[in-house]
């Protein structure tokens, strides 16, 4: 008979699928990437998906490999949201996410299925880090963190279509 150590240590623990979720936006790859990434401070619901809430003025992004992501607070706070692990312009970048209790990652991808159509794709893994009460500490809303994206990617559709392409864009990137 198994002592209750004995079951805990051959219990494994919950594997926690991906959460992707992905929409289409009517512009071209590289304009879509560049709004991702430079005017993520316009478009991201700081007041629903941030710590500094209507503290947030600003969410940085550091374009290059081993950047962070960062949002900066009217008080001059810096809270790091995660570190760039793979930095692919205009199609990828992968982040660490250091906004739940474990650090999970995040991948962001951008398909040109046309001249000026893109699919964007998050996928949030890396949940079974977190233990059972960590991963209802990281999900509180209903609907967890796939309706959150769902929110956040809606956001940045609207933004991305309203704006034309090449405003988010410098010379000679992407």
């Amino acid at each position: 008979m198994q002592t209750n150590s004995e079951r805990e240590a051959s219990v494994r623990r919950l594997q926690r699928p991906p959460i992707r979720q992905s929409v289409l936006v009517q512009s071209d790859i590289s304009h879509t990437f560049s709004t991702f990434v430079r005017t993520i401070a316009l478009w991201w619901p700081v007041a629903l998906f941030s710590s500094g809430k209507e503290e947030v003025r600003d969410i940085l992004v550091e374009e290059r490999l081993g950047g962070r992501i960062s949002e900066v607070w009217e008080d001059g706070t810096v809270v790091v949201w995660g570190e760039i692990l793979n930095w692919e312009p205009p199609h990828r970048f992968l982040m660490t996410w250091t906004g739940t209790p474990a650090t999970t990652e995040v991948e962001f991808t951008f398909i040109a299925l046309g001249p000026t159509l893109t699919r964007v794709t998050v996928e949030h893994r890396g949940w079974e880090t977190l233990s059972e009460a960590q991963w209802d500490q990281a999900c509180p809303r209903p609907g967890g963190y796939a309706a959150g994206w769902e929110l956040i990617l809606g956001a940045f559709v609207a933004a991305t279509e309203t704006q034309p392409s090449g405003t988010s864009q410098p010379p000679g990137n992407y």
